[in-house]
């Protein structure tokens, strides 16, 4: 596993990851919901209910659950989306490009054939330094990481 995490800037988070599976099975478990399900969050916690219309313009709701039950949902927009190579999406937006209250990051994901298996890179850019500060304390290099390890396995079964 060839992995590096980054602070770029002051607003960004980056994980790279040479993921050993193709790049349109990791973008599949990224754009079909039941199987985001199945990985989108670091274990113990878990997907409630995943909606996504993965074109751009399209919106999405994620609501995370803790291992208490407790539920976070998670409204967005997709920016750009390019089959199997970048999804962009923001929480900016909800659904109709309505203003979020919030808003917190810019995801940038891409999906890159490298020696036989897929340079995967997830890019967190945030609205405040502070946000950015935030979501780095919150453990997003230990839970992208974690993720990317189980959308990993999820996609070498597909």
């Amino acid at each position: 596993m060839t992995e590096a995490t980054t602070t770029t800037g002051n607003r960004e988070l980056v994980l790279t990851r040479l993921l050993d599976a193709p790049r349109d099975k990791l973008f599949k478990c990224w754009t079909d919901a039941a199987l985001l399900k199945q990985w989108f969050v670091p274990a113990p916690w878990t997907i409630a209910h995943a909606e996504v219309d993965v074109r751009t313009g399209g919106s999405s709701v994620i609501v995370m659950a803790d291992p208490d039950g407790n539920e976070f949902p998670n409204r967005g927009v997709y920016l750009e989306v390019v089959e199997n190579e970048k999804i962009v999406f923001t929480d900016a937006y909800t659904h109709d490009w309505q203003p979020s209250e919030n808003p917190f990051f810019t995801g940038i994901i891409t999906f890159a054939d490298e020696d036989g298996k897929t340079r995967y890179t997830a890019i967190a850019r945030h609205w405040t330094v502070e946000n950015c500060e935030n979501h780095e304390k919150m453990g997003f290099h230990e839970g992208w990481g974690q993720c990317a390890t189980q959308l990993e396995a999820l996609a070498k079964t597909l």
